[in-house]
């Protein structure tokens, strides 16, 4: 298996000193892509241009998470909000149009067509979550499934560019090792209180919570000190920590039916990346 190097690749079109001093971008989706790139450097015919999908589809990722920071308030901000917003706006364009000019110099025409489909897809399914956000009609598990959809729908396009033995297996691998992907953030989540509204632990404390809880959570989820009582209450860190092992051991235990072993190796180690925070965490600890 050659030598992963995707993330050094993209550095190309995102180290930009405008774009980094003025606006944060999202994380690289290393973990996606690497496992997409394992996939594809394993086949002799798709691994021909294992990097220039991988690069491809990574740059198209980072498109979309990169829109989805922007702030739509419509209140007026300062003048480093603005810009930022929309730097925000031209970098996710920018990033977005890579895809399409690094493929169409390789004459890769129908995977353009694939990805472009699967880009108004993950669209489409952004707007329905964000309705159903809204209308406050999202259970935590139904947040889960539709982030981890949002998450693999661009990846799923090359599924048929694998060989046979691969390709039934891929989406469900995907599926496994993104779902340990969403559960390692919404850990990281919970640790800022200006994140928790949205999440996983949000849903939860919804569909659990008593009714003063919900009402405070509708009003004002940003408040430190109510989230802090309410991790505890519920348990929140434990029962993530708990589900990420979970998924870990089941996306492995997927790993391990593929026919190639140094595809199987690369793959635990990717799902061993995930444990490695949890090793030192007294809730999983206690729960184990």
């Amino acid at each position: 298996m050659e030598t992963y190097r995707i993330p050094e690749m993209a550095s190309k079109y995102t180290n930009y000193d405008m774009i980094r001093n003025y606006t944060e971008l999202p994380a690289f989706p290393d973990y996606r892509v690497r496992l997409l790139y394992a996939f594809l450097s394993d086949e002799h015919e798709a691994g021909r241009h294992g990097e220039l999908y991988a690069l491809a589809v990574s740059l198209v990722q980072l498109g979309l998470d990169t829109h989805d920071l922007i702030d739509t308030d419509t209140e007026d901000k300062p003048e480093q909000a603005m810009r930022s917003r929309q730097l925000k706006v031209l970098a996710g364009d920018y990033f977005s149009s890579r895809f399409y000019h690094l493929l169409s110099q390789e004459g890769q025409i129908d995977v353009i067509k694939k990805l472009s489909g699967a880009i108004c897809e993950v669209n489409r399914m952004k707007m329905s979550l964000y309705m159903r956000m809204k209308q406050l009609r999202l259970t935590a598990e139904d947040y889960l499934r539709t982030c981890i959809k949002l998450k693999t729908e661009l990846f799923e396009v090359f599924a048929g560019m694998l060989e046979e033995g691969s390709r039934g297996q891929w989406p469900e691998i995907m599926y496994g090792f993104t779902r340990c992907e969403v559960m390692a953030d919404e850990l990281e989540r919970i640790e800022v209180a200006g994140r928790f509204k949205g999440s996983w632990a949000y849903w939860h404390v919804l569909e659990e919570g008593t009714e003063e809880e919900k009402r405070r959570l509708q009003d004002n989820a940003e408040e430190e000190w109510m989230v802090r009582e309410l991790l505890a209450k519920y348990h929140i860190r434990s029962q993530l920590s708990v589900q990420l092992a979970q998924a870990v051991e089941h996306a492995q235990s997927l790993a391990k039916r593929l026919d190639s072993n140094k595809l199987v190796q690369e793959l635990q180690r990717i799902g061993d990346s995930f444990l490695q925070p949890l090793a030192t965490a007294p809730a999983f600890n206690e729960m184990r």
